[in-house]
């Protein structure tokens, strides 16, 4: 059956856009608004009000922005199309056999958006749309078409017009209407326009050739050829300004077959697979990646402990602090900008807001750090699916031609959680372990959303969702895993309850990838330790402070120096500590060399004592101090000897420790009472701070708590405009409040009390603003009365003095 079967024109067809969202149920008004949350802001007071709204010129660029290819396609046929067009005329411009199978769930697309209404044999386009998509000069349609030739020669005179009805071989007519109307039914009949092109000169051919498929506007001397004379003549290319012609709609249809587009993409491309692995193996190669990324973001902010580097005046790391990041992760600048944006969004990283702003880790890190595994991935995971900070953007230029910063405003893009979700939804809609050609993702992604305004930043955003979901470990080997699978319903909603259930899955899911800490390493004779997988944090941490990391991978390697050593024994450790420490959590013992070094670095520790004088230099044995004094490497210190067991310095008690050390001694610093002063890193926090709020892309989408009220508003208002009524306004339909004396007005509202009719009433409330209610009155007594208010749908109190007039119902109104 056609669609023109299944939904015949009648004399109940909609005469408007309102009367057709009147004619919609529920479920349909609510997907109206889903697709268009811009027409909730705010909820309209009735359907003509949400109709004028679904009109607007702003709102309908960004609906028709989001259509896919082939309905921006469809809507720009129907542009140029008769009005009202029936759905055989449409699909005669859209002669594809693919594209007719996609032709019903485009025009259902169309209608169910609002952007045309009407029956199949009476199809319209809303007028803004209509304006939008029609040939203009300033603003050439997509179809490549031009005017008709009603509009092209609306500016040449009534004799022009007969001239050129003659010269076509069309009998001369009364008046330029008719003249006109004769030359449209000669381009628009095939048989006798292809008579008429049979006589055409070659070159003339060729010219129109080159103008049928666009654009349609061409150039002209004030004494044209022969071969474009013969063409001006017969009106196959009309003047629109001096100098410039156009091939009239009418005549490139014909010429293009009755085809509106050269090239129709009525398919989506298919995301192409790329490689296939096991599930299994993708599973474990992002749960590693999702462990590497757990490591790398504390690392950095372990980096970041005592304090990160400085804001920039105008926010954001330096490029030389994104550098010192990049090398101290080992990873490339992009990869450090991203993962400083990642902790930033996940709420673990701020400005602490000090006169000398830095960069540092929030309270909720030291939380985080506590947390299982799990549960720390999918906080990050969770923040970079939500985030509108877009990390790839670091190091370009913005609109003023600004390089913009890590950390720094201007790199927010509401376009970015979409795009990430769309991307990953791909991903899942490949079999289990299937990677994508990123090609193949950026195609289809432009099909779904092929406005040029967006292409180019979607393009990029996909490209940077798939390898920073690898870097994450939502993906293994470019396939999404099995928990990236389940995270994808994570902030894809706003149902909290829904991000909730996802994120659990995801947990449970990854849970048993991810590797056990350990409690032990392994020593060995060549004074390092090596970790066989992640430890455990107490070990991490007291290690981190004994040893420096040689390297870092599947296994870390630390290496123990005197300088590590003095660092633990300046961190209040004795060596009977060290060596009991190191034989707990060795599962080889402990080598000779490394005890020898923790012994001689103990003995020496703290024979020379630092203090503050400015700084002082003490020690039980005076010939150490002439040592000291006799080096030339001491002069920058600039010394002098108090006693023969002290020298003051006139350097800070810090510069005088490491000046010393570089010197080959190992002085402890002591406290104003002589004890020796144990130094432990202070970690700087910031005061609690939230995580950044993502920018959205618009109007947030409602929930359906909110859209069940918005429609119950929506149809109240509706049946309270609507409704007839027994005494009508002076002009009915102009929203004009009823008007009676407050005799009536109380006279009528006690009648309904006992009657039971419900009534319509005008209201203005405090604020002053007027509305049109329908209400079933229930008591009336002190001024006020009480009512079934059937426009909020709920029982209300109104004051009697604030209602302008009361009219009764219609007796079968509802």
């Amino acid at each position: 059956m056609s669609l023109n079967e299944q939904n015949p024109a009648a004399p109940t067809a909609p005469r408007s856009l309102a009367e057709a969202l009147r004619a919609r149920d529920d479920a349909s008004l609510a997907r109206l608004l889903r697709a268009r949350p811009d027409l909730l802001g705010p909820v309209p007071n009735d359907l003509t009000q949400l109709a004028t709204r679904a009109g607007t010129r702003a709102s309908v660029v960004r609906a028709l922005d989001r259509l896919d290819r082939f309905t921006q396609q469809v809507a720009q046929a129907l542009a140029v199309a008769p009005e009202p067009t029936a759905y055989g005329t449409l699909l005669g411009l859209l002669p594809d056999e693919d594209a007719g199978r996609a032709l019903p769930g485009a025009v259902a697309t169309l209608r169910e958006q609002a952007l045309l209404w009407g029956a199949d044999d009476q199809i319209r386009l809303v007028r803004t749309a209509r304006e939008l998509l029609a040939p203009a000069p300033q603003h050439p349609s997509p179809t490549g078409l031009g005017p008709t030739v009603a509009e092209a020669t609306s500016g040449l005179s009534p004799t022009r017009v007969q001239e050129i009805v003659a010269a076509a071989g069309l009998p001369s007519t009364h008046d330029g209407v008719s003249a006109v109307a004769a030359l449209t039914g000669l381009f628009t009949d095939a048989p006798r326009m292809s008579a008429l092109l049979d006589e055409a000169p070659p070159q003339s051919i060729d010219v129109l050739n080159r103008l049928v498929w666009g654009p349609p506007y061409g150039q002209v001397t004030a004494q044209p050829a022969a071969h474009l004379r013969w063409l001006l003549d017969r009106g196959l290319l009309l003047p629109t300004a001096p100098g410039t012609v156009v091939l009239p709609r009418e005549a490139a249809l014909h010429l293009r077959g009755g085809r509106a587009h050269r090239e129709l993409e009525p398919v989506a491309p298919e995301v192409r697979p790329k490689a296939a692995h096991r599930p299994q193996v993708v599973d474990a190669t992002a749960a590693a990646q999702a462990y590497t990324a757990l490591a790398t973001v504390e690392e950095l902010l372990k980096d970041w402990d005592e304090g990160g580097p400085a804001v920039l005046r105008a926010g954001g790391l330096s490029v030389r602090d994104l550098k010192r990041t990049a090398s101290a992760l080992d990873s490339t600048e992009p990869q450090a900008a991203f993962w400083v944006e990642l902790a930033y969004a996940a709420g673990l990283l701020a400005a602490d807001g000090e006169a000398d702003e830095r960069y540092a880790a929030t309270p909720a890190y030291d939380a985080w750090l506590e947390r299982p595994p799990a549960e720390r991935w999918t906080r990050l995971a969770a923040a970079w699916l939500a985030a509108t900070r877009t990390a790839g953007l670091v190091g370009g230029r913005d609109g003023k031609d600004r390089t913009l910063s890590a950390l720094g405003p201007h790199l927010d893009r509401s376009a970015a959680p979409e795009v990430r979700h769309r991307v990953l939804a791909l991903l899942a809609d490949l079999p289990e372990g299937t990677a994508p050609e990123p090609e193949s993702v950026v195609a289809r992604l432009t099909w779904e959303r092929p406005s040029p305004a967006a292409r180019e930043l979607r393009t990029r955003l996909a490209e940077w969702t798939l390898s920073e979901a690898e870097f994450l470990g939502v993906t293994g080997r470019g396939a999404l895993s099995a928990h990236g699978r389940a995270l994808l319903a994570e902030g894809g909603g706003p149902d909290p309850e829904q991000r909730a259930a996802a994120t659990a899955r995801a947990q449970k899911l990854i849970a048993p990838l991810l590797p056990e800490p350990l409690d032990h390493v392994l020593l060995q004779a060549d004074l390092t330790a090596v970790a066989p997988g992640p430890l455990v944090r107490p070990l991490a941490e007291a290690l981190a402070v004994l040893a420096d990391v040689e390297s870092k991978g599947g296994a870390t390697v630390y290496r123990f120096t005197p300088g590590s050593v003095r660092r633990a024994l300046d961190a209040g450790r004795t060596a009977s500590d060290v060596h009991a420490f190191l034989a707990r959590h060795s599962r080889t013992p402990v080598p000779q060399p490394l005890s020898y070094l923790i012994d001689d670095v103990a003995r020496r520790h703290g024979h020379l004592r630092i203090g503050a004088a400015s700084a002082y230099v003490r020690c039980d044995d005076d010939a150490v101090m002439s040592e000291i004094l006799a080096d030339k490497r001491a002069a920058p210190l600039r010394l002098r000897r108090l006693a023969p067991t002290v020298l003051a310095a006139q350097v800070d008690p810090g510069t005088l420790l490491e000046g010393l050390r570089s010197m080959g001694f190992a002085p402890a610093a002591e406290t104003a009472e002589g004890d020796v002063l144990i130094t432990r890193a202070h970690a700087h926090r910031t005061p609690p701070r939230a995580a950044p709020e993502p920018v959205p892309e618009g109007p947030a989408l409602p929930d359906g708590t909110l859209l069940d009220a918005a429609i119950r508003a929506i149809r109240a208002g509706d049946r309270a405009a609507t409704t007839p009524r027994r005494t009508a306004p002076a002009h009915p339909g102009d929203g004009e409040l009823p008007r009676t004396a407050a005799a009536e007005t109380l006279a009528t509202m006690q009648a309904a009390v006992l009657t039971g009719d419900s009534l319509w009433i005008g209201y203005v409330n405090a604020e002053g603003a007027a509305s049109q209610r329908v209400i079933a009155p229930i008591r009336v007594e002190g001024g006020f009365v009480t009512a079934y208010d059937h426009t909020a749908d709920e029982v209300r109190t109104y004051p009697l003095h604030r209602v302008t007039g009361v009219a009764e119902l219609e007796p079968d109104a509802s």
